[in-house]
């Protein structure tokens, strides 16, 4: 059955969880996507330098990291859907309040605000997608956070290109507000999770919202396998991740979040325009318009890894797109080594390196986040998990957004990509190593794979994978 027959088949309030991660992708896409278009005329407007440049653009990813740190006790404490709520409205105040700065002070508060706020609905989409989404279509909807994200960034290149011509920056960063009452329109209608309602005692809530989203299965003994689970999960805090049997997991999340960002996608998408023009690009339409070619092909990279993340697995797409992304930095510094002067084929060999960079961090590492932020840890520890890994991520954001511009000037083109080739290279022997096999796997199935030392249980049989207390499969979708 394709993905199309079985998204067919989803119910109503499933679609329009996704619909709601989707839409919230879309600004989170937009929103680092625009900064590198606004840049250009902030810089003029008030005579920034490279390091006030780099400031700029960092105080959004600052702002992540804190909110990813809050992230996951935030929804454990009120939920997934009122996060949700307060995200929609977060994202329509703060884009509104960066668009209105009149100085440079008040624009980085309305930036560091609004990284808040994106730090807290990195933790907190993934979570809610993950726990809401049947098993079959899971990675699919998790995916699909990924292709708005990146529609988003294509978005945010061609408003600043159509807003180029007059420079109005303060509309670029502003129209983020319109997608946001879109998605504070359709989380308000929908209801939490099941898994929260069940952690919360509210078995009559929890039991709606499963028939809901899975009107075909047997509710009250998923209900019931569900609180089996949560009532044998004690704890559920910091101190539990950095222990066996969860420290390996805890290990492979922060790593791999690591990796995602300290490789340099987000180095591409903030500074493409000054990437472009390094390589002898000049002019809106090619400083803007190439950005947003980039990541059309990127959108088309991540319907493929839609269509084969839960049917030939995690690993071999992960795995596939960081080797492009190792290919791409070969090609960028063998294309800056060549010389000074670009143009012609030097010119057309660069942007090729970049797009396929682009285009092998999307189909990789891109896709994949999402997908294992929300399913490497039980639900005790699902949030704080997700936390841990987007807090590492945004961590090495940080580094990214707040040095890159003066690496390319200090070691040029060349040294640059060389070292995100290393990083890439380190990146892929990571994932080769503690990445997990997880497609198909119910939630509670995955955990098991944890605490048998990295290891899946040998199945029994009939083929089930034996619980710890239960030898019936865990089907806990």
């Amino acid at each position: 059955m394709s993905i199309l027959q079985d998204l067919r088949q989803t119910p109503k309030l499933g679609l329009l969880v996704g619909g709601a991660a989707a839409t919230i992708g879309v600004i989170y896409g937009y929103d680092m996507s625009n900064i590198a278009g606004a840049l250009l005329f902030i810089t003029k407007q008030f005579s920034l330098s490279t390091s006030q440049q780099e400031l700029v653009t960092t105080a959004v990813v600052a702002g992540e990291v804190l909110g990813a740190l809050v992230g996951g006790w935030l929804s454990n404490r009120v939920g997934r859907k009122a996060c949700m709520v307060g995200l929609a409205i977060g994202y329509a105040l703060f884009a509104v309040l960066s668009a209105m700065s009149s100085d440079v002070p008040t624009l980085l508060i309305a930036r560091l605000l609004l990284g808040l706020t994106i730090g807290v609905s990195v933790v907190v989409v993934p979570v809610f997608v993950a726990e809401s989404a049947p098993a079959k279509v899971r990675g699919a909807l998790l995916v699909a956070y990924q292709v708005a994200t990146v529609f988003g960034i294509i978005v945010g290149y061609l408003a600043a290109y159509a807003l180029a011509g007059t420079g109005s920056w303060r509309w670029m960063l502003g129209l983020a507000a319109i997608p946001a009452i879109i998605v504070l329109a359709i989380v308000i209608k929908l209801p939490d999770t099941a898994r929260w309602y069940m952690m919360r005692g509210r078995t009559d809530d929890a039991r709606r919202t499963l028939f809901a989203i899975e009107p075909h299965t047997d509710v009250d003994a998923e209900l019931a396998e569900m609180q089996r689970a949560i009532s044998e999960e004690r704890g559920g805090g910091l101190r539990e991740m950095l222990r066996v049997p969860y420290l390996r997991a805890t290990v492979f999340v922060v790593g791999l979040g690591f990796f995602i960002q300290i490789t340099g996608i987000n180095a591409v998408v903030y500074y493409s325009p000054r990437i472009f023009e390094a390589m002898g690009f000049s002019g809106n339409a090619a400083l803007l318009l190439l950005p947003a070619a980039v990541q059309v092909a990127s959108l088309i990279a991540v319907f493929v890894s839609l269509s084969l993340v839960d049917r030939l697995g995690r690993r071999p797409v992960l795995l596939t797109g960081i080797g492009m992304m190792v290919a791409a930095n070969v090609l960028l510094v063998g294309v800056f080594m060549a010389g000074q002067d670009f143009g012609g084929l030097l010119t057309v060999l660069g942007f090729l390196g970049v797009l396929l960079f682009t285009v092998g961090f999307t189909f990789g590492f891109g896709a994949l986040v999402w997908v294992y932020a929300g399913e490497s840890f039980p639900s005790r520890l699902r949030s704080l998990g997700a936390s841990a890994m987007l807090t590492s991520d945004l961590v090495a954001n940080v580094l990214v957004a707040a040095f890159f511009l003066t690496m390319l000037q200090r070691l040029g083109g060349a040294g640059t990509f060389a070292v995100f080739g290393v990083l890439a290279i380190l990146g892929f022997m990571f994932v080769r190593k503690f990445a997990p096999e997880t497609k198909g796997r119910p939630l509670e199935e995955i955990q098991q794979y944890w605490e048998n030392g990295g290891k899946w249980p040998e199945p029994d049989a009939v083929g089930h994978i034996p619980a710890q207390e239960n030898t019936e499969p865990a089907v806990v979708r």
